[in-house]
C-alpha cells in the first residue's frame, strides 16, 4: 500500500525514466557510430601525420565523453570537488588512483575531467576487459585504452601486457593522464575477499574500501616512474623511446556517495533517485615522493587506502571530509559546473555528422548497385 501511494504521489518517475532511457539510447546511436566513422574517414592522416591524427582523435574522444557527463548532470547528480588544487597536474603526466564502488564512478570522473581542457583528450583508462564488449568498447579500442584481465591466473600476463601497452601506446600517443582503480573491482564484490586477506596477513580490516592490488602500480612505476630514465638497466624500459617523459604526479581521488549509498549506471540512465551530490576528494603527490622500492610502494599504497577508509568514515558520519587533516592547501568545496551551450553544440555536431555519414553511405550504396547492374 505504501509503495502504491509513493508511485501515485510521484507519478512522473516512470515516464521520466522511459524518456531518459530513450534519449540515452538515441544519444548513443548518433554519437558512437559517428565517432567510429570519423576515425575511419580520417585514417589516412594517421599514416601521413600520426601526431595530427591522435590530436584530432583526442578532441573527438573528449566530445564523446562530454555526452556521458551530460547524462549524470541532466539527472541532477552533481559532483563536488574538494581537497588539493590539481592545476599543476593537468598538462603533465599524472597517474590517477581512485577507489571503486560502482558503475557510476567512471561517469562522475568523466564529468569532472570534462570541464578541463586538456585532460580527456590525453587520458588513458585502465579498465576491466569486460568493458571491451560494451557499446562503448569500440571507442576505447580506437582510443587505445588498456583492458586488464582479472583473476590470479591472468595477473602476470596482464601486467606484462600493461607494460607493453604503456611503451607502445601511452608513450608514443603522448598521453598525459592514466586512470587506475587499484582495488581491481567494485567494493561490494571485493570487500569480503579483502577482509579475509587482511585477517590472514595482519592488515587493517577495511569497510569503505578494499585492500588495493599493487601489481599495476609497480608496473607503471617501473615503466614510466621518476627513475625510469635514469635507470637504463630496468628490463621494463630497455626498449622505451629515449624521449619518454616519466610520470610526474600521482593524483589520489576518493569518491564519496551521499549516505554511503553509491549510485550506478542504471540510476544515471533512469534518473530514479532524487538529485544529490557526489564528493571527490583530491590529494596530489609529487612522484619523487613515492617510494621506488617495490616493498615500500606496497606499504605506501596500503597506507593510502587506510587513509581513504578514515576519510570516508568521517564523511559518512558527518557529511564532510576531514579536509584540513589530509590537505595542506585545500581549495574551497565547489560544484563542478557544466556548460549547457557546449552540450547543445556537441549534440548538433554529432547529429549533423550522422546525417552526412548516412548520405555518404547511401550514395556509396547507390553507386555500388549502379555498377553491379
Amino acid at each position: 500500500m505504501e509503495n502504491l501511494r509513493f508511485y501515485i504521489e510521484h507519478w512522473y518517475i516512470i515516464p521520466k525514466a522511459i524518456f531518459r532511457l530513450c534519449f540515452i539510447l538515441l544519444n548513443n546511436a548518433y554519437c558512437i557510430p559517428t565517432y567510429v566513422m570519423w576515425m575511419i574517414l580520417l585514417s589516412p592522416i594517421r599514416k601521413i601525420n600520426p601526431d595530427a591524427f591522435w590530436r584530432i582523435e583526442g578532441y573527438f574522444f573528449h566530445w564523446l565523453l562530454a555526452m556521458v557527463s551530460m547524462w549524470s548532470w541532466s539527472a541532477g547528480y552533481d559532483v563536488v570537488e574538494v581537497g588539493d588544487d590539481i592545476t599543476d597536474c593537468i598538462d603533465e603526466k599524472t597517474l590517477v588512483i581512485a577507489n571503486h564502488q560502482s558503475t557510476a564512478d567512471v561517469p562522475f570522473l568523466m564529468a569532472c575531467f570534462n570541464t578541463r581542457k586538456n585532460i580527456l583528450p590525453n587520458l588513458m583508462w585502465i579498465m576491466d576487459r569486460l568493458f571491451k564488449f560494451t557499446n562503448f568498447g569500440i571507442v576505447s579500442v580506437i582510443h587505445q585504452d588498456f583492458f586488464i584481465m582479472s583473476g590470479k591466473t591472468n595477473r602476470e600476463k596482464s601486467l606484462q601486457a600493461l607494460i607493453t601497452h604503456i611503451t607502445e601506446s601511452y608513450i608514443p600517443r603522448k598521453r598525459h593522464w592514466m586512470v587506475l582503480f587499484p582495488e581491481g573491482g567494485f567494493l561490494r564484490k571485493r570487500r569480503a575477499v579483502s577482509q579475509r586477506y587482511a585477517q590472514k596477513n595482519n592488515l587493517p580490516i577495511l569497510q569503505h574500501v578494499s585492500l588495493p592490488r599493487v601489481g599495476a602500480l609497480k608496473a607503471i612505476m617501473a615503466t614510466v616512474g621518476p627513475n625510469t630514465l635514469a635507470n637504463n638497466n630496468s628490463t621494463h624500459v630497455k626498449d622505451s623511446p629515449k624521449n619518454c617523459e616519466s610520470i610526474r604526479w600521482v593524483l589520489d581521488i576518493t569518491i564519496a556517495y551521499p549516505n554511503g549509498q553509491p549510485l550506478d549506471l542504471g540510476t544515471i540512465i533512469f534518473g530514479n533517485r532524487p538529485p544529490c551530490k557526489t564528493t571527490l576528494f583530491y590529494r596530489v603527490y609529487h612522484c619523487r615522493d613515492i617510494p621506488q622500492n617495490e616493498e615500500e610502494q606496497t606499504k605506501w599504497l596500503y597506507k593510502l587506502f587506510e587513509e581513504k577508509e578514515t576519510m570516508l568514515d568521517v564523511f559518512y558520519k558527518t557529511g564532510k571530509f576531514p579536509v584540513t587533516q589530509f590537505s595542506q592547501n585545500p581549495v574551497q568545496p565547489h560544484v563542478v559546473a557544466q556548460d549547457c551551450l557546449r552540450f547543445l553544440i556537441l549534440h548538433l555536431f554529432f547529429i549533423t555528422s550522422t546525417y552526412v555519414h548516412m548520405q555518404i553511405f547511401l550514395a556509396a550504396y547507390e553507386y555500388y548497385n549502379y555498377m553491379m547492374y
